[in-house]
């Protein structure tokens, strides 16, 4: 199979993979709700953001429209590279990664083009999708579907410690999805593998 071949069937099974987990707990989710994976470990936990990834924000209605373009032009950005990488026959795995990115950032820019328009709100009950009236927000200004929770560890600070004694401590705190866990991994096996994935570009 072709790099250019690997490279779509990649991105389309994230995104197809993001998509169907996103619509599921929309549709049978409200939001705070939990429903555990791997006991106390591991579990959907429905949540949605405005922003970046891993559930970080930026602020308003004016900074998610301004994320919004960045993905977008970002994801434009991508885009040029994985084809120019792929027509210049490079490293396979620096196309494969920057595919997962490509797929990643796609998959959450959807979310925030179009979920706005197609769902409504998840605050009382399960979304609806395709409303009577429209949904809850325009193009654009959709909010992030996040929802994999992997609280691993579930403790507290010792009282003797000088930092933040007696308080929760949870790790891995950040509520997130497939697209995020793509993003991060192709960047992951970037850095790590760098020198052999460029070394075809100089």
């Amino acid at each position: 199979m072709s790099a250019g071949k690997k490279s779509i069937l990649i991105i389309a099974l994230i995104l197809v993979a993001d998509q169907i987990l996103k619509f599921w707990v929309k549709t049978h989710m409200v939001l705070g709700e939990e429903i555990p994976l791997f006991g106390k470990w591991g579990m959907l936990h429905f949540v949605e953001n405005n922003g970046m990834a891993f559930g970080m924000e930026m602020g308003g209605q004016t900074g998610k429209l301004v994320l919004s373009i960045f993905r977008i032009i970002a994801i434009a950005g991508i885009g040029w590279f994985l084809h120019s990488i792929i027509t210049r026959k490079v490293n396979t795995g620096l196309v494969i990664a920057v595919s997962v990115i490509l797929a990643g950032a796609i998959g959450n820019i959807l979310d925030c083009a179009f979920y706005g328009i197609i769902f409504s709100e998840s605050y009382y009950q399960p979304a609806v999708l395709f409303p009577e009236g429209g949904g809850y927000s325009y193009f654009l200004l959709g909010k992030v579907v996040d929802m994999l929770y992997f609280p691993v560890i579930n403790t507290q600070w010792p009282s003797w410690s000088p930092f933040r004694p007696g308080e929760s401590f949870i790790f891995f705190r950040p509520v997130f999805n497939i697209a995020d866990s793509a993003i991060t991994c192709g960047v992951i096996s970037i850095l790590l593998f760098q020198k052999r994935m460029f070394r075809d570009l100089k």
